[in-house]
């Protein structure tokens, strides 16, 4: 029913740029997580972690207009459902990486396992992934842009469940450190949840695909 009133409604001018909105947003914030966990300089990782947190604010901003328009308007892009959840899970992954910045500060963390870096790329190359995938939306000219990016995603999501397991693997071997141990864990642990809601995202659009195809 969904689709039959798209069919006849005009095209969407409120969901949509609100949808890429908040999705250049996430790839601004995991690449300044990114950019945090390979600096060098206490100084400039403040500075990475200031705009991590702005970000993250305006991404809250973005899903509360989302929901906001969610609430005002019968008619949708697509199926109201998928719309909450997808953009749930877009904040969600906002949250997580915003929570592994502010743990990296707040426990002075000054060193990163390679898996931690690898971890941070995955996160802005899958919302990279996300950004080309939620631009389709527009038209659904090719649908397969979005069949692949969500494997992809659902490939690097295995990646990163790899790279968590193995890094804390080693961490019960190598680092004697009880404190230093919990600290690095938790990072590890954090990033993995996010590349978890990535995944959230990329089943949401595949189930668009779907039902729009």
């Amino acid at each position: 029913m969904n689709s039959v009133f798209n069919f006849f409604s005009p095209k969407d001018k409120k969901f949509q740029p609100l949808f890429e909105q908040d999705v250049k947003n996430l790839v601004k914030i995991s690449e300044s997580l990114a950019k945090t966990v390979v600096c060098g300089d206490e100084e400039e990782r403040i500075i990475h972690f200031r705009e991590t947190e702005r970000l993250e604010q305006a991404g809250d901003d973005i899903t509360h207009s989302i929901f906001l328009e969610l609430s005002k308007n019968f008619i949708t892009p697509f199926d109201r459902e998928d719309i909450y959840t997808l953009v749930s899970a877009l904040d969600d992954v906002a949250d997580y990486v915003y929570a592994t910045s502010l743990n990296i500060e707040l426990y002075k963390i000054k060193t990163f396992s390679e898996e931690i870096v690898q971890l941070a790329s995955l996160i802005t190359e899958m919302s990279k992934d996300l950004e080309l995938a939620i631009t389709e939306l527009r038209n659904f000219k090719n649908t397969k842009i979005i069949a692949d990016v969500c494997l992809r995603i659902n490939e690097g999501e295995s990646r990163a469940d790899y790279l968590c397991n193995t890094a804390i693997a080693r961490l019960f071997i190598t680092e004697t450190d009880a404190i230093e141990l919990i600290k690095q864990k938790e990072i590890l642990q954090t990033l993995e949840m996010a590349t978890d809601k990535c995944d959230d995202a990329a089943n949401v659009l595949e189930a668009i695909l779907i039902k729009n195809a």
